[in-house]
């Protein structure tokens, strides 16, 4: 029997075996604790301001009546939609980042979030004016066309990128010509559209929590619930094609099928994501790498991801209606947050590659 590998330890159950990572396990507990706390605070802001200790009594059970309504049917829907469109991000762009090699890759590379919005905004263009129809489409038809627009377009990028295989370089060079693409018919929707419908285009385009209800959080809640466990059960595939695609071969994985089905898991919550909150660029992007330094793995964990993915689109939020003041949208946060990120990560790529 081999020795353990330092920071891992073996776990059996029969047939069943695992890893049990004491530092992931710590990144992860950590991220949940700060995690409530943070999402408490956001809960407690508002025109009717209510303590932290009021929050968690209420959040326990106990409280007021009037305390209980405005926790929970006025404000607790918006934070939960955060935390797991947050965690949804998190984990599309841990299983991209993976399947990939790649630390610039995330769900924006396969067209997702501009094929959602190109979805959404053609709603809102094709179907005419009106304040009630506005409405109603922002409530039902933005959600709906954001998420097969989103399949769809990774679905072509899919398509157009597989030739005897599905490489990872060419992927990304058909991904990112898509997304292009995708930007210009965005701008051309909104030169067509009037005032109203570009308003509010505008404000969905650029990923917002705010007038989310319960009706938006229990979509998103359901995709997490079915898919986040089948990630981690097909995880170990992403360990194989971490290693290469020679060695993942070797090891008797089907290379092509994997990066498949593993991207449609990614594509799904990303897209679903995209549907309940609008599209929050970076958080994809930047949540991965962040937890990837912090567990010390070989490639971007997918729990952590999760947390740190709902943690950066709470704090945003939070940040959004506290430091900058009214209703700022939470994907102007992160865009603020994300993209010297991501110049350090291309800055840091170019260094290595000319080492």
């Amino acid at each position: 029997m081999s020795a353990p590998v330092a920071g891992r330890r073996p776990l059996r159950a029969g047939p069943v075996s695992a890893v049990w990572r004491p530092r992931t396990a710590f990144v992860v507990l950590g991220g949940l604790a700060l995690l409530v706390l943070v999402g408490a605070a956001s809960v407690g802001r508002g025109e009717y301001p209510i303590a932290l200790a009021d929050v968690l009594r209420v959040l326990a059970g106990a409280g007021s009546r009037g305390e209980t309504f405005v926790i929970t049917q006025l404000r607790l829907p918006r934070v939960l939609c955060g935390v797991l469109v947050g965690a949804a991000l998190g984990v599309a762009g841990a299983i991209t980042q993976g399947v990939a090699r790649n630390p610039l890759t995330s769900p924006d590379v396969l067209g997702v979030t501009d094929g959602a919005g190109v979805a959404a905004l053609a709603v809102l263009v094709l179907a005419g004016t009106g304040g009630s129809a506005v409405g109603l489409l922002a409530a039902v038809g933005l959600p709906l066309a954001a998420l097969v627009g989103g399949l769809l377009a990774a679905a072509l990028v899919v398509g157009l990128a597989y030739r005897q295989g599905l490489d990872a370089f060419r992927f990304i060079l058909v991904g990112l010509g898509i997304s292009v693409a995708l930007v210009s018919v965005t701008s051309w929707l909104l030169v067509l559209a009037n005032v109203q419908q570009a308003s509010l285009a505008l404000i969905w385009l650029r990923g917002s929590l705010n007038a989310r209800g319960w009706e938006h959080v229990v979509p998103v809640a359901v995709v997490l619930v079915i898919v986040l466990p089948i990630a981690i059960v097909l995880a170990f595939r992403l360990d194989a094609l971490d290693l290469g695609d020679d060695a993942a071969r070797g090891l008797g994985e089907r290379v092509d099928r994997s990066r498949v089905q593993l991207l449609g898991l990614a594509v799904v919550l990303a897209a679903s994501a995209c549907a309940a909150a609008g599209p929050i660029r970076f958080v994809a992007l930047v949540t991965p790498q962040v937890s990837l330094r912090l567990t010390g793995g070989s490639r971007p964990p997918l729990l952590a991801s999760a947390v740190a993915g709902a943690l950066l689109v709470v704090t945003g939020d939070l940040v959004a209606r506290t430091v900058l003041g009214g209703e700022v949208p939470v994907g102007v946060v992160t865009v603020v947050l994300g993209a010297p990120y991501l110049l350090y990560l291309l800055v840091r790529r170019t260094r290595k590659d000319s080492a």
